[in-house]
């Protein structure tokens, strides 16, 4: 199975890092491994004029593209800003998630072709918000929306969205063992998600 870990922090040697470096080992020997780190591509992340008109890829952009196309599996790892993910990943979606390359609307319907039916994900959260509140009190928005209007929505399922928090005041130094043997289950079970997925 060939995984692609995303880290989307815009800045280096931070817990989102730590997080994916966790996952990483954890996965088994047999598996290829891509890692493409935001904050290290060269990209505009404005899609300036929407799907109005064409904007090339950057060189960056392409071969992030071809390395998700090629993935069987998705790691993405970021923190939680203002509730959604950092302005530089959202930027990243919004030029490489385009219509011909993860999905096609219909012409004639309001249905459309999911392109990258045939992955799974999973997505690590750093968050200061206690994971309770954000499900119990926020309705998890997150895991809402990256489920059905974003990964989910060009066909990445079975997608497991996972919280780690709260970070701050130690947090994240008490919880890191309990986090650390989190990750080795998500990542030693990656492969059961593909074979358990329904067509």
């Amino acid at each position: 199975m060939r995984v692609l870990l995303i880290d989307g922090h815009p800045d280096q040697d931070r817990l989102t890092a730590h997080l994916l470096n966790l996952y990483q080992r954890a996965l088994p020997a047999h598996h290829m491994i891509d890692r493409i780190a935001i904050r290290d591509l060269r990209f505009d992340p404005n899609l300036r004029r929407g799907y109005a008109e064409p904007q090339p890829l950057e060189d960056d952009l392409q071969r992030a593209t071809q390395a998700m196309l090629d993935a069987d599996h998705i790691v993405i790892a970021h923190p939680l800003w203002w509730g959604a993910e950092p302005a530089l990943l959202k930027g990243f979606y919004d030029r490489v998630f385009l219509p011909g390359t993860t999905f096609q609307y219909h012409k004639r319907s309001p249905f459309w072709d999911k392109l990258l039916k045939g992955r799974s994900g999973d997505v690590l959260v750093t968050t200061d918000t206690p994971v309770s509140w954000l499900k119990l009190r926020f309705g998890n928005p997150l895991g809402k929306r990256l489920s059905h209007q974003v990964l989910g929505f060009c066909g990445i399922r079975p997608l497991r969205v996972g919280f780690f928090g709260p970070v701050r005041r130690g947090g994240a130094e008490r919880r890191m063992a309990a986090w650390q043997k989190r990750l080795t289950q998500l990542a030693e079970s990656a492969e059961a998600l593909k074979r358990g997925r329904k067509a």
